[in-house]
């Protein structure tokens, strides 16, 4: 395909030049090569691979869980965060004070995901569901005073530099940039020709180029992926989480945007769909490993006493949600006593499906099932 202009960088008024976006998408759509549509087939059929083996998955949402936290540590450390997936689920245990205050931005993010999953289910993809995701991520987090959650921006903003006359990338302005978003909400729901992986790819990469948040945009996009793919249906479940792939090649990510609104529509293409076909199979490969070990663990539950295996069995799937515990959250999840939560714990050691975390602590000891975790990290 040849270059497509999308917009143009146009002097202002206030001294500096901004990106100016064509009408989107360009009149007679978009145009791919056979190599963008041949590696669009591996990945749509990826995804109907992916989407059938996690269904026969029993307690999806439990391991929904996991692929949230995961792809909102990568999503957040796209933007800087130092805390990690292990941080965000023994700050949601609440098992150690002690967290990185970074955390935070992994649990805004946390928060955010789960509250478009259940608002999808009600409400249609538009630009409102944005903001509102954009408020849920942002409200209370640690710049939440300069990101006006919940709200386009009214003011311009810029990427890289000190401000706009520096700036490595300067979105259009706010008149501009609401033309564009409208734009961006229309091509979202036109019932055209687009094939759906490719429509989600272009419309993270517009809506990057719009940038029409102050803060927050790079998170917003990325959920913007999972939640169009789930919505248009080529995912049962929202398993696809494009996040880590981002950040594992994360100069090439940022290069590949800034391609695209430069015109090469197809560079971006092409890698975004790499990342499909590639988190697809780490994807299907986790579904695999999970099961295996769901039935090497029930079997070790099996040689336990009838009375010891009840309890167990308890225990076991609330792992997969929540895989760092400590004997609070037993008693929390059984009813025990504390000399009955940790016997059940002592069990698990035994078993080799809880680890102790660190062995030369007295109080306050906490456990992971860290054969689960390692699958995801």
């Amino acid at each position: 395909m040849n270059t497509v202009e999308i917009g143009k960088n146009r002097p202002q008024k206030e001294g500096f030049n901004a990106f100016i976006p064509n009408l989107f998408p360009p009149n007679g759509g978009f145009s791919f090569d056979a190599k963008i549509l041949k590696k669009n087939d591996e990945a749509t059929r990826l995804l109907g691979k992916l989407d059938g083996i996690t269904q026969l998955l029993p307690d999806i949402d439990f391991f929904l869980f996991m692929y949230i936290r995961k792809d909102a540590a990568s999503s957040s450390q796209i933007e800087g965060t130092r805390a990690t997936m292990i941080d965000a689920i023994e700050a949601e245990a609440k098992i150690d004070s002690d967290m990185p205050e970074d955390v935070n931005d992994i649990l805004h993010y946390i928060r955010a995901l789960n509250y478009g999953l259940a608002r999808l289910e009600e409400f249609p993809f538009v630009l409102r569901f944005l903001r509102e995701l954009h408020k849920e991520l942002m409200i209370g987090a640690r710049v939440s005073h300069f990101s006006s959650p919940g709200e386009f921006r009214e003011s311009q903003n810029w990427i890289g530099g000190t401000r706009p006359d520096n700036a490595h990338f300067v979105p259009p302005p706010v008149d501009e940039m609401k033309r564009a978003l409208a734009d961006l909400e229309k091509f979202i729901h036109a019932k055209d020709n687009e094939l759906s992986l490719i429509k989600a790819g272009l419309a993270h990469a517009q809506f990057e180029t719009i940038h029409p948040f102050l803060d927050g945009n790079g998170r917003t996009g990325r959920m913007l992926i999972t939640f169009y793919l789930w919505k248009e249906g080529l995912l049962e479940r929202p398993v696809l989480f494009l996040s880590s792939y981002f950040k594992k090649h994360q100069k090439i990510y940022y290069d590949r945007l800034d391609k695209y609104h430069e015109g090469d529509v197809e560079a971006w293409m092409d890698f975004f769909l790499d990342g499909v076909i590639e988190i697809a199979k780490e994807a299907i490969g986790t579904v695999f490993s999970i099961t295996k070990l769901r039935e090497q663990d029930a079997m070790k539950i099996q040689s336990l006493s009838k009375r010891a295996s009840e309890s167990a069995v308890l225990v076991l799937p609330q792992l997969y949600k929540m895989p760092i515990v400590n004997v609070a959250k037993v008693r929390e999840w059984t009813g025990f006593t504390h000399a009955g939560a940790q016997n059940l714990i002592d069990r698990f050691v035994e078993l080799d499906i809880l680890r102790d975390r660190n062995p030369n602590v007295t109080y306050g000891k906490s456990y992971m099932y860290k054969k689960y975790v390692d699958i995801f990290v």
